[in-house]
C-alpha cells in the first residue's frame, strides 16, 4: 500500500502545482513573445522576419496585476487587445506591444519624427534616430483611452493609423524580459 499511497501523494501535488502555474498565468503574471519589429531595438523579434533584429524573439512576461491597483503611465510598454481597426489597418489582430505616449485628454501630435504632448516635445531616448519617421498629424486621446506607438516607428502600425485603447484593452506593463537569456532584463 505504500506505493499508492506515494502516488497519490505525487498525483495531488502534481495537481497543485499545476492548478498554481493556471491561476498564476491568467491572473497575475502571463508570457508573451515579441512577433514584429515594431518595438525594435527594445524588445526584438526573430531573423528572417522584416527589420527584426533578433537570431530569436524576445520572450517577456506582463504583469496583469498593476492596472488593477495603479493607472498606466506614459513610457509603460503594454501588452493590449488591438482594437478591431488595428486587423484592418495592419492586416492583423489580437494581442499587441506597444509604449503609451499619450494619456486620456492629452493631444498627441508628430512632425519630422518628433512627437509632442501638448505642444511639448516628449523625450524618447528608446527611438533611435533610423526609427524615426516623417509620419505627421495630430491626434486627441479621448477621456478613457491611452494613444500607443512602437519604437520603430518606420514599421510600427499604432494609434497613429488606428486610434487610441481603451483601458479595458491594457492587459498590464512588461515586467521582464526573459528569454533569450542574454536580453533577460527587468522594465
Amino acid at each position: 500500500m505504500p506505493s499508492v499511497r506515494r502516488l497519490i501523494d505525487w498525483a495531488v501535488t502534481l495537481a497543485v502545482a499545476v492548478g498554481f502555474v493556471l491561476v498564476f498565468e491568467a491572473e497575475v503574471a502571463k508570457p508573451y513573445r515579441i512577433p514584429s519589429s515594431s518595438m525594435e531595438p527594445t524588445l526584438h523579434c526573430a531573423k528572417p522576419g522584416a527589420w527584426c533584429e533578433g537570431r530569436f524573439s524576445d520572450r517577456v512576461i506582463v504583469n496583469k496585476l498593476a492596472y488593477r491597483f495603479g493607472s498606466p503611465k506614459r513610457g509603460d510598454i503594454v501588452v493590449f487587445r488591438a482594437p478591431a481597426a488595428a486587423a484592418k489597418s495592419c492586416g492583423e489582430g489580437g494581442t499587441y506591444v506597444k509604449r503609451l505616449i499619450g494619456l486620456p485628454g492629452e493631444t498627441v501630435s508628430e512632425a519630422d519624427g518628433v512627437i509632442s504632448i501638448n505642444g511639448k516635445a516628449l523625450r524618447e531616448n528608446y527611438v533611435l534616430g533610423a526609427d524615426q519617421d516623417t509620419m505627421s498629424g495630430t491626434w486627441h486621446v479621448p477621456d478613457g483611452k491611452y494613444f500607443l506607438v512602437g519604437d520603430d516607428r518606420q514599421h510600427s502600425c499604432d494609434s497613429r493609423t488606428w486610434g487610441a485603447v481603451p483601458r479595458s484593452s491594457l492587459i498590464g506593463p512588461l515586467l521582464l524580459t526573459y528569454w533569450p537569456p542574454n536580453r533577460v532584463s527587468i522594465h
